[in-house]
């Protein structure tokens, strides 16, 4: 009976004990005691004194913090398997923020110091705290003061699939369509106008990158970078595509229905999307914004945690752009001489402008 499911949950297979029972049969064989209506009730009360027992030591934090150490990945497990109890493990769960330092966080406590208005728990999943902690899905989250909770374990794009919220709070991703910050009026109507502005910019690039992205838009995730790529709100994300490439016996079934087209969202206020909308203004034929868009998509697929899809022609780009400036400064290596030569001028201060703003 030592692997009964009937008799205690799988995700509370490191509890180890001895239960006594007067109300099973003498007379049993393994299959009958398998269909014995007294092992639901053994099984719900086992799982009932687990829980109580997992609160007592949640009452010391340092032996609960040994406890989480151990045993998240169980507890994280219990998210997804048993919808019964659900609520009761998520008070267990503890994270990492951006507030929280070296500490990890309880979604209560996470409530408990939530802005005023904050309608939704805000998270981001990745790789590391280090890898999460850089996003560019978290400049304007931060400098609006909001916590972001950093889901870095890969048990966890399991587990947060089954739990929609906590408390009456919703969870949201950072990095998914629909994910929206609250805005004053004013904030809303500079808004508006600037998706006008950047209109013919957003088509240039959808033009360009055509089936890659399913359509590009003004955002108002990011602060500092020129773009992000968001995945659909029911779809995988970066992090959870990546962890399915990396299954070594995985069903690709699938695959095509989940890995949903990439939305790329372009911050107006950055001074690479300001140059290119001024080049497309000059010139919308110019063959450097084709090089400079594949550019900006290409980095943005690594900065929103996807892999580049053909490192060689990512490279292959950086390296002729990096050619053009260093021809514009005059600095170019002597044996490039005759690349530089062969190489049309006609672009060059379009490309050096971009590459200045990138500096």
């Amino acid at each position: 009976m030592d692997d009964c499911e009937e008799l205690i949950p799988e995700y509370l297979g490191f509890v180890k004990g001895v239960i006594d029972s007067d109300d099973l049969p003498l007379n049993i064989s393994r299959e009958t005691l398998q269909q014995n209506k007294i092992l639901k009730a053994i099984k719900k009360s086992v799982t009932k004194k687990c829980l109580e027992m997992f609160a007592q030591i949640m009452e010391n934090p340092d032996d609960f913090k040994k406890f989480y150490e151990q045993f998240s990945k169980n507890l994280k497990l219990g998210i997804h398997e048993d919808a019964t109890n659900r609520n009761k493990l998520a008070d267990l769960l503890r994270f990492y923020t951006s507030k929280s330092g070296e500490e990890m966080v309880s979604l209560k406590d996470y409530i408990g110091r939530m802005k005023e208005g904050q309608k939704g728990i805000f998270y981001i999943t990745g790789e590391s705290r280090s890898q999460v902690s850089s996003s560019p899905f978290l400049e304007r989250l931060v400098t609006k003061g909001y916590e972001v909770l950093y889901l870095i374990d890969p048990i966890d794009e399991y587990a947060i699939q089954q739990l929609k919220e906590y408390e009456g709070k919703t969870l949201k991703c950072c990095t998914k369509e629909g994910f929206e910050i609250d805005e004053t009026e004013d904030e809303k109507k500079a808004f508006e106008e600037l998706k006008q502005q950047f209109e013919p910019v957003c088509k240039k690039i959808k033009e360009i990158l055509d089936s890659k992205v399913e359509k590009v838009i003004v955002g108002q995730r990011v602060e500092n970078s020129p773009c992000v790529l968001v995945t659909s709100e029911y779809g995988w994300t970066a992090n959870m595509e990546r962890i399915m490439k990396a299954q070594a016996l995985r069903d690709t079934s699938m695959t095509s229905y989940m890995v949903s087209k990439k939305t790329m969202e372009i911050n107006c206020h950055n001074g690479i999307i300001k140059e290119l909308k001024k080049l497309l203004d000059k010139d919308s034929t110019n063959t450097t914004i084709k090089d400079i868009v594949w550019l900006l998509f290409d980095t943005s697929l690594l900065s929103s945690g996807f892999a580049v899809e053909d490192p060689n022609t990512f490279a292959k780009r950086m390296h002729k752009m990096l050619l053009f400036g260093l021809q514009e400064d005059g600095t170019m290596p002597a044996e490039e001489e005759t690349s530089k030569a062969t190489t049309s001028t006609e672009h060059k201060p379009a490309a050096s402008t971009f590459l200045d703003e990138c500096d």
